[in-house]
């Protein structure tokens, strides 16, 4: 997909029971997250983003419990880590760096969820959050 993303990598999954295959519409929003990821990997001075999880076939979705409306469902987000930067850190980062993220979210202080817009012609709406046990709540 891109030089540091690929497809195999950001359909991959611990459900192997399941079909995690996306359809043309899916690999075509793959595609735009996977160019966003390099911007994304720009910004973070080149250090390695590790994908926990991109894309989700319905299947796939349902077992890890998220809503039918999450943008990993059409391959709009990503969860990742970078190893020697904290989720904050990785936030505060993308946020300086004015990244088009339509999402960014702090979850559980573990890993960061980063999207794109559902469409490429959509306008990101720069939403930083958190979401932990407390709740979800604007990144400060």
């Amino acid at each position: 997909m891109t030089p540091h993303f690929t497809l195999a990598e950001l359909t991959v999954t611990s459900h192997r029971q399941f079909d995690n295959t996306p359809n043309e519409a899916e690999t075509a929003n793959l595609q735009r997250l996977a160019e966003f990821l390099e911007q994304v990997k720009t910004a973070l001075d080149g250090k390695p983003i590790m994908i926990n999880s991109a894309f989700r076939s319905k299947q796939v979705n349902d077992s890890v419990g998220s809503k039918d409306t999450s943008q990993h469902r059409i391959g709009c987000a990503a969860d990742l880590r970078v190893p020697g930067m904290t989720p904050d850190a990785v936030v505060r980062a993308v946020i300086a760096a004015g990244l088009p993220f339509d999402q960014i979210i702090r979850e559980f202080d573990a890993w960061t969820h980063i999207s794109v817009t559902n469409t490429p012609d959509g306008t990101p709406r720069r939403q930083a959050l958190i979401i932990d046990k407390a709740g979800t709540r604007p990144f400060a």
